[in-house]
């Protein structure tokens, strides 16, 4: 155990932050060659989102695209492929080089700036028609404030912010356990310090798995709401759903609609959330956004 992390003992976000960067820059070779990423098979064609996203957003050919937190780039690359103008940024260099090198077979105008996502307005100056992120993002974020106030400076005025993410209510359960039941082991209100996990890359190349301690922080339903409302943003949609992309409980089971489903017989809760939010026009103002002129009511 790394003392400095030791139970009970306050630290700057900032810190937590470190060293799940440090982690991240072990991580992420290790599972970019894993079969689970399959790049080679990627390189060769296809989208990787899911099409319960691809509608929700709808078409996004000759509009640019913002991607926050956009690790390997897979994501950001199949908007690509889709006809967006995308731009990737993610806090991990590795991350960043993988992206790049994927871009270069793929979408050779793709750019990819490496920076933590609070950081990100020191580092580009511009806004997009639509600013995206998705799956597992927010609880690497100890401040949901600040980071609405990134959403909204790179949202252009009339231009829209769409996220699919785990449902606050799935981070109450155990997921270290192959009981199939839903046992509540972590509290909803945040207390501002975040969870400590021990880490096992299950993604890794065999014989080549690293351990390490990741941190997270929980986010109410209320707290993301207000986050994106204070950020000046407008809320279109809010869906919840009862599966969600990836097996959060090792007791989810994979259907034939490629999303992870609790079993039957197991309480129906909400596992994942999808939400589109837009940032008004100044009254009387008009914006081609979406493929056309949009005009503020």
């Amino acid at each position: 155990m790394n003392e400095s992390f030791a139970a009970g003992r306050a630290e700057d976000p900032g810190t937590y932050m470190a060293e799940n960067l440090r982690q991240w820059e072990t991580w992420t070779p290790l599972k970019a060659a894993s079969a689970h990423y399959a790049l080679d098979g990627f390189r060769r064609g296809g989208v990787r989102l899911r099409q319960l996203e691809i509608d929700e957003v709808g078409d996004v050919a000759g509009r640019s695209l913002l991607h926050l937190q956009s690790h390997v780039g897979v994501h950001t690359l199949s908007w690509a492929r889709l006809g967006a103008r995308v731009t990737g940024a993610d806090f991990s260099a590795e991350g960043t080089a993988t992206a790049r090198s994927l871009a270069r077979d793929v979408a050779p105008d793709a750019r990819f700036v490496c920076a933590n996502v609070y950081d990100l307005p020191d580092r580009l100056d511009e806004t997009f028609d639509l600013v995206y992120t998705s799956h597992g993002v927010l609880g690497w974020l100890p401040d949901l404030e600040k980071w609405a106030q990134v959403v909204a400076r790179f949202t252009a005025p009339g231009g829209r912010f769409y996220l699919f993410e785990a449902h606050p209510t799935a981070w109450l359960f155990d997921q270290r356990t192959d009981s199939r039941e839903l046992r509540v082991r972590y509290g909803y209100f945040s207390s501002g310090e975040p969870l400590r996990w021990r880490y096992r890359s299950p993604l890794s190349v065999p014989g080549t798995e690293t351990d390490g301690w990741e941190f997270s922080w929980g986010h109410g339903m209320g707290t993301l709401v207000n986050a994106l409302l204070g950020a000046g943003l407008t809320i279109e949609f809010l869906h919840e759903w009862p599966f969600v992309g990836w097996p959060m409980f090792p007791f989810l089971e994979e259907r034939e609609d490629g999303w992870w489903h609790l079993p039957d017989g197991v309480p129906s809760v909400p596992l994942s959330l999808s939400l589109m939010a837009r940032k008004p026009l100044p009254p009387g103002a008009q914006a081609a956004v979406n493929g056309g002129p949009l005009t503020q009511s």
